[in-house]
């Protein structure tokens, strides 16, 4: 509800100040659109790319040392 609100708000104050024309209305929703995309990111903190890449490395590398250890379990259990 209070989303539509919004859109409804700033739809409201483009045609308080006269932007009838599709393109000047249609420029202005794309800006609306876009920075509340900005605000959604911003608040979600993504990581970046080579904040991304390094974690999945370590990731990958718990997993390998989980595996061995598994292995070397099921090694010793067998004797």
């Amino acid at each position: 509800m209070t989303k539509s609100k919004f859109i409804t708000e700033k739809l409201a104050k483009l045609f308080e100040q006269g932007l009838i024309s599709y393109k000047d209305l249609n420029s202005e929703i794309l800006n609306i659109l876009k920075s509340k995309k900005d605000e959604i990111i911003l608040k979600l903190e993504l990581p970046t790319k080579e904040e991304f890449d390094i974690l999945k490395k370590r990731v990958e590398n718990l997993e390998r040392v989980k595996l061995s250890k598994d292995k070397k379990k099921s090694k010793k259990l067998k004797r």
